[in-house]
């Protein structure tokens, strides 16, 4: 018995969907990146190496950096600065470092002394929660415990000058209650 041409052509389509489904089970899930309006993820839950600050009611402004990087080095004493002026105020500052390997999180902290916490995040777990884009990435989280501002590299006296408006801002607004 010679197939019908119509049989031949539902083999075809459904050998064609049958290809895609089985290239497409092979395909990561992606996930979103963490943007403007999303809750920040506890820095409590996260595996991180370092003593982390009391966050509750706070601003909190988050920076992923590495050793490696040249603008990461950069941002350092402009974070001190802008932590000395409003911790006071009501914010808290965390850098999260990815550096996999410990000796080069602890030399760099070493040397650059800063004033704020500074933890480690062992297995990458937050920066994978976070979908940090790029070293350094900062995150300007609100009160209510959502991210309001994001920065994306450093930027010398610009990002700097930004990130103070928005402190200003956001230490301006009413407590709100924490979800």
């Amino acid at each position: 018995m010679i197939p019908s041409f119509t049989h031949s052509i539902r083999g075809a389509v459904w050998l064609r969907w049958a290809l895609l489904g089985a290239a497409l089970s092979f395909v990561p899930a992606v996930r979103a990146q963490i943007k403007v309006g999303d809750p920040f993820p506890t820095l409590q839950s996260a595996d991180l190496d370092g003593a982390r600050p009391d966050t509750k009611g706070k601003v909190l402004l988050v920076d992923f950096w590495a050793s490696w990087c040249n603008p990461c080095r950069a941002s350092f004493p402009a974070y001190g600065r802008i932590y000395s002026d409003f911790s006071a105020r009501g914010l808290a500052l965390v850098a999260v470092s990815v550096d996999k390997v410990p000796a080069d999180y602890a030399a760099f902290v070493r040397k650059m002394a800063p004033p704020f916490a500074t933890v480690r995040d062992i297995g990458q777990k937050l920066v994978r929660v976070v979908q940090v884009p790029s070293m350094p990435t900062s995150y300007l989280v609100g009160r209510d415990g959502r991210v309001r501002f994001i920065h994306e590299g450093f930027h010398s006296d610009g990002t700097e000058g930004e990130i103070r408006k928005e402190i200003e801002e956001l230490l301006g607004e009413k407590a709100a209650p924490q979800p």
